[in-house]
C-alpha cells in the first residue's frame, strides 16, 4: 500500500533526525542539516491539509506527472534555499524543529493510513488521488534523506520502499527504465541534480542526457 511506502520513508528520515542535537543541525549536507528537515516538515503539513481537502474534479496529475512542474529553475531553487535557510535558522534550538518534524509526519502517516487511495484531493493548482499524493511525499522524503546523509556518514539510509518509489518515478519521467547500471541512490542523485553526469553516462543516455536533472 502507498501509505506503507510513505510510513517507511518518513520513519527512515526520522531515524536520522531523532538523535541529532543543535550543533549537529548546522552541519553541511550540501545545505545545513536543518534545511531539509524544515522543508520536509512543511511538506508533511501541506499533505495534512491536502488529505483533508477532497476535490470535486478529476485528477490532472499522478505520482509521476506531478513532478513535471518541478523542472530545474536555478533562480527559483536559490530563492527556495534562502527561504528554507532563514526559516530553519529561526528555531533557537534544533529540538523544536526536530519535534515539529516528528509530530507532523506522524500525523500525516496516520491520516494517510485512514484515507482511501482513490480519494481525490486538492493541492495547489492540481488534483491527485490520495494514493498518488502519498507516493509523491515518499519520493520527496527519500530524495531529501539522501541530501541529509551527505555529511552524516553514520546516518541510516533511506528505506528500500522509498528508493523504489523514487526509481519508478524517475523511470516514468524518463519514459523508460534508465539504461545504466545505477544503484537507486546514484540514480536519485544523478536525476535530481547533486551528481553530474559523466561523459560515458551522457553517451549511453543519448538525447535524454539533456533532460537531466529530471526534477529538483
Amino acid at each position: 500500500m502507498n501509505a506503507d511506502v510513505l510510513r517507511a520513508a518518513y520513519e527512515a528520515f526520522a531515524g536520522v533526525v531523532r538523535p541529532l542535537g543543535d550543533e549537529e543541525s548546522w552541519r553541511p549536507t550540501g545545505c545545513a542539516v536543518r534545511d531539509p528537515v524544515f522543508h520536509c516538515a512543511g511538506g508533511a503539513q501541506w499533505a495534512l491539509v491536502a488529505l483533508h481537502t477532497p476535490a470535486a474534479g478529476p485528477p490532472d496529475r499522478d505520482a509521476v506527472t506531478y513532478w513535471r512542474d518541478w523542472a530545474p529553475d536555478p533562480a527559483g531553487a536559490a530563492n527556495g534555499r534562502r527561504w528554507n535557510r532563514v526559516s530553519a535558522g529561526m528555531f533557537l534550538d534544533f529540538r523544536q524543529l526536530r519535534d515539529l518534524y516528528l509530530e507532523t509526519t506522524a500525523a500525516t502517516v496516520n491520516a494517510a493510513a485512514d484515507a482511501r487511495p482513490d480519494l481525490r484531493v486538492a493541492t495547489p493548482g492540481h488534483v491527485l488521488t490520495a494514493g498518488d499524493l502519498m507516493l509523491t511525499l515518499a519520493v520527496e522524503a527519500t530524495v531529501h534523506h539522501l541530501a541529509l546523509s551527505t555529511d552524516l556518514p553514520e546516518a541510516v539510509g533511506p528505506s528500500p520502499a522509498g528508493l523504489a518509489a523514487v526509481r519508478a518515478t524517475l523511470d516514468g519521467l524518463l519514459g523508460r527504465p534508465v539504461p545504466l547500471d545505477w544503484s537507486d541512490e546514484h540514480y536519485a542523485r544523478a536525476a535530481t541534480g547533486p551528481t553530474p553526469l559523466t561523459d560515458r553516462e551522457r553517451l549511453v543516455l543519448g538525447a535524454d542526457a539533456d533532460r537531466f536533472p529530471l526534477f529538483n
